[in-house]
C-alpha cells in the first residue's frame, strides 16, 4: 500500500494526524501534513485508510497494491 498527500490540497486540519498520527506527521511551520515515507507498512495500513477518510480536503490518496 501506498499513501500520499496532495500538498497544493491540504490546509493543514490535522485530521489525519489526530486519527493516525504514527503515519502522518505535522510540519512544525504550516501544520500541513506529510508522511516519511511513501510505502505504508502492513500494520499501519488500516491507519492509512483512517487518515485519509478523515481528511475533509480529500487531499490523501491511498493506493492498494494487491
Amino acid at each position: 500500500m501506498k499513501v500520499s498527500i496532495d500538498k497544493n490540497h491540504c490546509q493543514g486540519h490535522t485530521m489525519c494526524n489526530m486519527v493516525a498520527p504514527e503515519l502522518f506527521k505535522l510540519d512544525d511551520e504550516d501544520g500541513h501534513a506529510y508522511v516519511e515515507t511513501s510505502e505504508v507498512p502492513a500494520d499501519l495500513e488500516a491507519a492509512a485508510v483512517a487518515g485519509m477518510n478523515a481528511c475533509p480536503e480529500r487531499a490523501i490518496t491511498v493506493e492498494d497494491r494487491s
